[in-house]
């Protein structure tokens, strides 16, 4: 025969032959590749750019192609490993029978191209499907007019071909790597070399309790959204480490302190499950912590995403208070009836009359708060360097009682006080240099003024006796600091009852004429900033329809990739066992308590990630919670129903797999019983 096609043949047979681990694999490279040439689709879809707030979007979807081409090397590098494991008794008979190891290699380089052509063709194909579906679905996100033109994007096929070439390629160099680093008796023995119950390994298995200990106490203790992003990425990577040091050598060593507990171990059942998971548990474990990590990501991302995309109205409606926002930045009161007569102008010209009014006066300032001390030095607060840097917006205690329906009364030196994103819990606050006020009330709520909702940094209001105190402070600060130091703002919102089309036409009225009145007095302008919810409303949907479609993509890729772990940890378990409970059933087990056995075994081992899953998601709660406070979402209620609901349907499809792969294991170990 032509060693030509003997190669491709034998790689051919292999792949037929070991269709059982190569199908699913197949059928998920397939699904990557369809996920990531959707989402470079739409990346680089003209429509989508076209539309209102497409450019938004197709940043965020720019960064979902990066993040799915990274998970897609790490898993697939992963699951190639399962299927390495299950070929290297085939190949070691290859190398046995006289084939060399450059003949191997040209079977596995054969093999290879093989599944990377088909995973890519199917993968190209199926996207090119489904993209129109997924653009529609980004069109009434956005509240576009759907086009149902078909088209396929080049660049995106292009991308997707070169892209997962080279993640094919790195595949196979670690592959010949494997098998160039045995020698044919380790290939022929390998199935059976984790034979051997592992060492406990008590040192790794306290040091993962002590370090998921301290994620979960950071999780907890921090209060500040700011200091919880810093704080979430280092839980993060602490619940990875420790997740698989428990998995690896927290259960082996927990079989060991069962095994010595005489009365639960000699036990039928548990004699033989407990056994058994510990001669597992070292070769399985970091799988178990695989689908634990990856079933906790479905989590987070999907419940995160979700609860954003749900309440994405009422954060809108915090960051925009009304339909139209003037927010003058002067103390000049010409400069302020100048804005005014922009407004009016405007609202004259269009028929129309304000309505709900919002108005009021504020001094806007950066402060690091130390203690009871507000340090004001710009070197101090403009560094970023320091996570006690608040936003101070400092009003007379007039406006607070017109706004919220109150009737305090303070003296010099006293203040009414309103935080948000953090707690301030000292009696008194020192400006530094600047005066000292007494705390007399804090303020439950108080009117959003759009900023608060915008920033990062937790905002402080201070509410002083009079509008001459704020000024008094403003010229102190002034005169030490400059004028770019801090800012006093005139705010005038109010809403308009005409349609929304109409209102982007004022807000369009009223920026031309602030244009026109800074050309005509540059003397006297300082700054104004003009916001219209309705012109906004678009690009703001679109951040957060983006977010919660690529948590969707992302979600299910992250599913796809445990439930290809669970398969293969299943597939790989079964064989395994298979002649152990063969022999277990001579030496005299009924067949009834080897599958209560199996049960056991099979049932603790295959729940404990998805419960797992589950502990670290109670404890990442309020880490979450503080982080969507950015995003001015601080409905904690609404993600506490969104997130239960996200458990119960993902634990609902873990259960669905669980029943369809345990099948493949019960058949493959029952097949000598």
């Amino acid at each position: 025969m032509n060693t030509m096609f003997l190669y491709p043949k034998l790689a051919l047979n292999g792949i037929k032959k070991n269709r059982r681990i190569y199908l699913p694999y197949i059928l998920t490279c397939s699904g990557m590749v369809m996920m990531y040439y959707i989402t470079s689709f739409l990346t680089v879809s003209s429509f989508v750019r076209e539309m209102r707030g497409g450019s938004v979007m197709q940043q965020l979807l720019f960064f979902g192609c990066g993040v799915m081409v990274v998970f897609s090397a790490i898993f697939l590098f992963y699951t190639n490993s399962f299927i390495i494991r299950r070929r290297k008794t085939e190949l070691g008979l290859y190398n046995i029978l006289g084939m060399d190891k450059r003949n191997i290699s040209r079977i596995l380089l054969c093999e290879t191209l093989m599944l990377y052509v088909i995973s890519t063709v199917l993968g190209l194909a199926c996207g090119i499907l489904f993209s129109k579906l997924a653009e529609l679905a980004l069109t009434k996100m956005l509240g576009g007019a759907a086009q149902y033109t078909f088209n396929a994007e080049p660049k995106s096929i292009i991308h997707a071909v070169v892209y997962y070439a080279v993640i094919f390629l790195l595949i196979l160099i670690n592959s010949l790597r494997q098998i160039h680093l045995s020698n044919p008796i380790e290939l022929m023995r390998s199935e059976n070399s984790g034979e051997k119950p592992p060492k406990a390994n008590y040192f790794l298995a306290v040091s993962g309790i002590l370090i998921l200990a301290a994620a979960y106490f950071m999780a907890v203790y921090i209060k500040d959204p700011l200091g919880a992003i810093l704080a979430f990425f280092l839980a993060v990577l602490m619940v990875i480490a420790a997740t698989y040091m428990l998995f690896i050598s927290g259960s082996v060593a927990f079989c060991k302190v069962l095994q010595k507990n005489k009365k639960y171990y000699y036990r039928t059942n548990h004699f033989i499950s407990v056994s058994q998971m510990a001669y597992r548990m070292k070769r399985n474990g970091a799988g178990l912590a695989s689908i634990c990590i990856l079933s906790t990501m479905v989590l987070v991302t999907l419940s995160s995403t979700i609860c954003l995309y749900i309440g994405e109205e009422s954060i809108l409606h915090m960051r925009y208070p009304r339909n139209i926002v003037l927010d003058t930045y002067s103390v000049d009161e010409k400069m302020t009836s100048l804005s005014y007569k922009a407004v009016n102008d405007a609202l004259a010209k269009y028929g129309e009359i304000p309505e709900n009014i919002l108005h009021y006066s504020y001094l806007d300032i950066a402060g690091e708060f130390v203690d009871d001390k507000v340090i004001l030095e710009p070197e101090r607060v403009n560094n970023g360097m320091s996570s006690d840097v608040r936003q101070m917006f400092i009003l007379a205690v007039s406006d607070y009682n017109r706004l919220m329906d109150k009737n305090v009364s303070l003296s010099d030196g006293e203040a009414v006080m309103y935080t948000t994103k953090s707690d301030y819990t000292f009696d008194t606050v020192t400006l530094d240099g600047f005066g000292t006020f007494k705390i007399t009330e804090r303020a439950e709520d108080f009117v959003s003024n759009g900023v608060d909702a915008m920033q990062m940094v937790p905002s402080v209001f201070l509410f002083v006796k009079d509008e001459a105190a704020v000024r008094q402070i403003y010229d102190l600060l002034l005169e030490a600091y400059g004028e770019n130091h801090s800012d006093m703002h005139d705010y005038y919102g109010f809403d308009l009852s005409c349609d929304k089309d109409k209102q982007i036409e004022i807000g369009n009225e009223i920026f031309d004429n602030i244009v026109k009145l800074k050309e005509e007095n540059p003397d006297i302008w300082s700054g104004v900033s003009l916001d219209c919810l309705e012109k906004d409303r678009t690009d703001f949907y679109a951040l957060y329809g983006g977010l919660f479609f690529l948590g969707i993509l992302l979600g299910s890729v992250f599913i796809a990739a445990a439930v290809l772990i669970m398969y293969y940890k299943q597939i790989s378990e079964g064989f395994e066992d298979k002649s152990k409970f063969g022999i277990l059933q001579k030496v005299g087990m009924t067949k009834d308590e080897i599958r209560k056995s199996i049960n056991s075994q099979v049932l603790t081992v295959f729940f404990a990630p998805l419960a797992a899953a589950g502990i670290h998601m109670i404890f990442a709660f309020g880490i979450i919670a503080r982080l969507l406070t950015l995003f001015g979402l601080y409905n904690t209620g609404l993600l506490a129903v969104v997130t239960i609901c996200c458990f119960l349907v993902f634990g609902l499809l873990y259960t669905a797999v669980y029943l369809i792969t345990s099948g493949s294991y019960y058949k493959i170990v029952s097949s000598d019983i």
